[in-house]
């Protein structure tokens, strides 16, 4: 996306004077202060931002942001959004959402909003819990996970964000980590420039109800356990002490002392095959957690490709009659 002008404002710009009402020591604020520090550098003027968000603590977001805003209805954000960028196409719009506002009540709209290509930004805060409701288990809860609602321990298969992302065709998918501050803002820059349907799904520790869910990738063994993915580099972890080698179609982690860069698998976030395998390594035992993009490509946007529409439409009425515009083969009368 092109800058639009040259006017500078700072951090300072964007913070609203609402009181900012999280838990202390909540992952928002980490990804509040990284949002309103990076957008200042989009060359865009204030107004040009939309917030939008759906019921959750993540949706508390467009309070906190002197841009534009909705504070919507639970998992009807992406709808929302959507009506908003048809409707003003220049609008930068932004989603935030939850793990559980997204993908459990707004899941059809997440979806959707994707497999369309809408020009939204969404940023799903994921921290595997029902925070604002107390502490339910989520559709991205860990099998076993104990909560007021799964005492005996969560039977469900948790959701992987950018595995169904990408199912829903999705043409740009990302993940990072609240604490990972540079890499955060890294991402929504990459979002920003993207012409299309983006989602970053940001972990975000909760630590009130699932404090350390993400502890094994903000730790100091952190390095060891996450894998940051940039294209048309070979996938290199733990200081480039391990590497991900492909044995048949299977992904393996080898010692870099015992072999040679070459045989490293190359990141090709043009790859649809590659992204599905690397979105599987979430929670995985043996491989690295992946941050970074892990898929992006160009396709036609919906909001676009209906401004061509409306406007096609609007030539050929000039031309041709209401009757042959519609194609029916009645003729309407109005009495």
């Amino acid at each position: 996306m092109e800058q639009t002008n040259t006017i500078q404002f700072t951090k300072k710009n964007l913070e609203s004077d609402q009181a900012v009402r999280w838990c202390p020591g909540c992952g928002d604020y980490a990804i509040l202060s990284q949002t309103q520090k990076t957008m200042p550098d989009f060359g865009r003027k204030k107004e040009e931002f939309a917030f939008i968000s759906g019921i959750g603590c993540s949706s508390r977001f467009p309070y906190y942001m002197n841009t534009y805003g909705f504070h919507s209805i639970h998992g009807r954000a992406p709808a929302i959004a959507s009506g908003v960028k048809i409707a003003n196409p220049d609008l930068s719009v932004w989603v935030v959402t939850g793990d559980g506002d997204g993908l459990s009540i707004g899941g059809n709209h997440f979806m959707h909003a994707l497999r369309r290509n809408m020009d939204l930004n969404i940023m799903m805060f994921n921290n595997r819990i029902y925070g604002l409701t107390k502490g339910q288990y989520s559709p991205t809860s860990k099998v076993g996970h104990v909560t007021k609602a799964t005492p005996n321990g969560s039977i469900d298969i948790p959701l992987n964000p950018p595995l169904l992302a990408l199912g829903a065709q999705a043409t740009f998918v990302a993940r990072t980590i609240d604490r990972w501050q540079k890499h955060l803002s890294e991402m929504m820059t990459r979002s920003y420039n993207h012409d299309g349907g983006s989602i970053i799904e940001v972990y975000q520790n909760c630590n009130i109800f699932n404090d350390g869910a993400f502890e094994e990738y903000t730790g100091k063994e952190k390095f060891d356990n996450v894998i940051e993915l940039k294209n048309n580099e070979p996938m290199l972890f733990a200081r480039g002490t391990k590497g991900i080698k492909m044995d048949g179609s299977n992904p393996v982690v080898v010692d870099m002392e015992k072999h040679s860069v070459d045989e490293i698998l190359i990141h090709d976030e043009t790859n649809l095959n590659q992204a599905l395998i690397v979105a599987n390594w979430t929670s995985h035992p043996v491989l690295p957690e992946p941050i970074g993009v892990l898929y992006c490509i160009d396709k036609p946007t919906y909001n676009q490709e209906m401004v061509n529409q409306i406007e096609n439409a609007r030539k050929v009425r000039g031309k041709r009659s209401v009757q042959d515009l519609l194609n029916v083969g009645d003729t309407w009368t109005v009495s």
